[in-house]
């Protein structure tokens, strides 16, 4: 477990107790029974940003308060222990991440203050089939004058439905799957020919495929450098895979120990289940792979703060590991839970829906165990 400093210890503690007052599953609940279109609450997510959370990775000169990684890990983790809702992850923690990594001055000066007021959303549209594989760009950007014609479409891009900008890879070279060749551009979200349909998923959450006919950007939209695009993506991927395994292992947190605490009060039989020794086995398999899980979160976003050379292994390492832990602790809750499980009246299920789309997003377990792999030479 990292060693906090006191402005973190404060700002992982205000924002479990805003999460636990402010934003419980209940109000997650009220959320998804309302059908809301864009998967979040506003209002929530501008008292976000009043206590400072979607600047916490941006420095001082744009608004923020560059905190680090680690940092706006400890909120997403609070945040994934009430199911809270919010476009935190893709516009506080990746978008932001693309425009640090490859933005010049004047591109950092217009969009990142934005961010960290809570003023824009902003989100990466990467994939473009059913599985994320990021390297294969379809979509294609045409010179056109001095700048680029865009045309393809993104699937499942986060926050598609609410955001105002658009980190988009593009393939200026090359065909799919080529590394070279691929080019980040930064698209509004207002952009002529940019069409979105949103997307009804099973979590409940806000997201949509974008339809790029023909959208022209200016010189100005290229994010680093033309056709060199790919480490810039990678890199920013891992930045948003570690805050999404930081958001699971709250989730999963949450789950266990709403468990724990049925083994300790339901009684069967005359006695109570926690005291059956197969569930006690089970409980204490999911506790030890959960300190596992944090041990694995918290070293890839240090790597992150740190600028290591391991960043992307350790990355693969705390996606693969906090998703199948937070796979087995929802099976699990519905398991022990029983029938009351089952019933939608129960939290238990809204966990596992949860837990199923934040597994495949960025990449699910087979992915990042390949991927790990390749990175050490298998």
């Amino acid at each position: 477990m990292a060693v906090l400093t006191d402005e973190q210890s404060m700002l992982r503690d205000a924002a479990r107790t805003w999460t636990r007052e402010q934003s419980p599953v209940s109000a997650f609940r009220r959320l998804r029974d309302n059908g809301s279109s864009l998967g979040y609450d506003p209002a929530a997510y501008a008292e976000m940003a009043k206590m400072g959370w979607t600047g916490v990775i941006i420095p001082e000169a744009y608004g923020g308060s560059n905190f680090g990684y680690l940092s706006l890990g400890l909120v997403l983790e609070e945040t994934g222990r009430t199911l809270t809702a919010s476009p935190l992850l893709s516009s506080a923690l990746a978008a932001p991440s693309a425009l640090l990594g490859g933005g010049n001055e004047a591109q950092k000066a217009a969009w990142l203050p934005q961010i960290a007021a809570g003023d824009l959303v902003a989100s990466l549209a990467v994939d473009e089939a059913a599985h994320h594989k990021p390297e294969h760009v379809v979509l294609t950007a045409t010179p056109s004058g001095a700048g680029y014609v865009l045309s393809g479409a993104k699937t499942y891009v986060l926050e598609g439905s609410a955001a105002g900008l658009f980190v988009v890879s593009a393939r200026t070279a090359g065909d799919a799957g080529d590394k070279a060749g691929i080019t980040l551009f930064l698209v509004p979200g207002n952009a002529k020919g940019l069409d979105r349909k949103l997307l009804k998923l099973a979590d409940s959450r806000g997201a949509a495929n974008l339809l790029f006919n023909r959208v022209e950007v200016g010189p100005d939209a290229v994010l680093g450098e033309a056709g060199k695009g790919w480490s810039l993506l990678d890199r920013t991927l891992d930045c948003a895979r570690a805050g999404l395994a930081a958001e699971m292992l709250g989730t999963t947190l949450q789950a266990y120990e709403i468990t724990l605490d049925y083994l300790k009060t339901r009684l069967q039989f005359g006695r109570l289940i926690g005291s059956f020794q197969a569930l006690q086995h089970r409980a204490a398999k999911m506790f030890v792979d959960l300190e596992l899980s944090r041990s694995c979160v918290e070293a890839a976003l240090t790597a992150i703060d740190n600028d290591a050379p391991d960043i992307a292994e350790l990355v693969s390492l705390a996606k693969t590991k906090t998703s199948d832990v937070l796979h087995l602790v929802s099976n699990e809750m519905i398991q022990m839970h029983g029938g009351v499980g089952m019933a939608d009246e129960h939290d238990a299920g809204l966990y596992l829906k949860r837990a199923r789309a934040a597994e495949a997003t960025y990449g699910n377990q087979s992915f990042h165990r390949d991927r790990y792999a390749r990175l050490n030479g298998y």
